[in-house]
């Protein structure tokens, strides 16, 4: 994992879109069904929309119908920490970047084999990068 990203919120603010901002360093919440990666289905990476760090693969994603990308596994071991959220009277466990702690979303244990995970992010804290036809 690479050295921890630390700014200000000026800087972020500069650097992101107003509703990844909101999403990203606000914790907040985009929309269901609403995000680009949500029907996204090619060969590629998501990447932290905030850092670049390499979240998940697409070989992990899945259609759990929620409306957020869902995947069952992050790509790369800690690239992913958990933070318990008790927000909107419910306890869930929230995602963050590990390299510049973007709120990526929630993972709930009701997704498929091998992991039982259910990582649903939302579209708008990620990057997706195709797969390049030479890999």
């Amino acid at each position: 994992m690479s050295d921890k990203i630390v700014k200000t919120e000026q800087q972020w603010r500069a650097e992101l879109t107003p509703e990844a901002y909101r999403v990203t360093r606000q914790a907040g919440t985009e929309r269901p069904f609403s995000g680009e990666l949500y029907y996204r289905n090619d060969v590629g990476e998501y990447h932290c929309v905030c850092c670049d760090a390499l979240l998940f693969r697409s070989q992990t994603k899945f259609d759990a119908g929620c409306g957020w990308p869902s995947f069952w596994e992050e790509a790369v071991p800690g690239s992913i920490t958990r933070v318990r959220d008790t927000s909107h009277g419910m306890i869930r466990t929230e995602v963050r970047c590990a390299r510049c702690d973007a709120h990526l979303g929630h993972v709930f244990d009701d997704g498929p084999a091998p992991t039982g995970e259910r990582y649903c992010i939302n579209s708008v804290a990620m990057r997706f990068e195709p797969q390049d036809d030479e890999r």
